[in-house]
């Protein structure tokens, strides 16, 4: 996944959100989001990508929810393993963010940065492996606010990393105020579907050549000349109208080809 924005404790109607594009090669196989059951038994809700076997991002019955972006570097490195292990380890797991960490070699990984959250325990935290070196995580717990990530750092003021945290901010007040579901979901579907390019002199200087950062900078990324950009955008939210007792959450995925999954449930206590 390639950018992300989440609003944590932000409404209190909706007191999670979550609004994410995955950028990827057109031909890399990928099963949608469904519902569906690892072979130890654990169910989750989850996309897959079928080359490496891990997901960009994820939730569990009980609202344990994972986010991978990779971090854009101008020559790309492969771990010995795949990043998205880490969204589903953490999902099937039960520990908490420190002790997640602690397990998992930061320099197995090619540059990454993970959100891994439980929202029945009310804890987050972000990590990545490029803040100061590959052989360590640098990590933050995130306290309620609305936060943006992209392939850099948490909050790296990126044109479109801002221009999707300022449309979840108005979704998030419209919704509020109205009380109206479709005012939360359809303007952040209009923002996750926007291509237009930040101005030249706004791009990020990754190491990458100039016309692939122009050609990156879109939320929504559409490169054919490389088969390449954003092959689905997913929204989540637990609704918290009816009661602390009986959350709801739901998780929406729309693909490169016009499908469309939305999963429901009520959340675990």
């Amino acid at each position: 996944m390639c950018l992300l924005v989440l609003a944590i404790g932000a409404c209190a109607r909706w007191p999670l959100v979550i609004a994410a594009n995955r950028d990827e090669h057109r031909q890399r196989p990928t099963l949608p989001l469904a519902e569906w059951t690892t072979d130890e038994g654990a169910t989750l809700m989850s996309g897959r990508d079928l080359r490496a076997g891990g997901t960009w991002l994820g939730s569990t019955a009980g609202g344990r929810v994972a986010l991978l972006t990779n971090v854009r570097e101008a020559v790309s490195t492969t771990g010995r393993l795949s990043r998205g292990d880490l969204p589903l380890h953490w999902l099937t797991g039960r520990m908490d963010a420190a002790t997640f960490l602690a397990q998992h070699d930061p320099a197995a990984y090619g540059g990454c940065n993970l959100v891994i959250g439980d929202f029945q325990r009310g804890q987050w935290a972000w990590a990545s492996n490029r803040a100061s070196n590959p052989s360590s995580w640098q990590t933050r717990l995130l306290t309620p606010g609305i936060y943006g990530l992209s392939n850099a750092l948490l909050d790296t003021p990126w044109p479109k990393t801002l221009a999707l945290k300022a449309a979840m901010q108005t979704a998030l007040a419209q919704a509020q105020s109205s009380g109206d579901e479709a005012d939360l979901s359809q303007p952040l579907w209009a923002a996750l579907a926007t291509r237009e390019r930040a101005p030249l002199a706004e791009l990020p200087q990754t190491g990458v050549p100039a016309e692939l950062e122009h050609a990156l900078s879109s939320v929504h990324v559409d490169i054919p000349e490389r088969d390449y950009g954003t092959r689905s955008s997913t929204l989540m939210w637990i609704d918290g109208s009816t009661g602390p007792e009986k959350l709801q959450a739901t998780l929406w995925e729309k693909t490169m080809g016009g499908d469309a999954t939305r999963l429901q449930w009520a959340l675990d206590a």
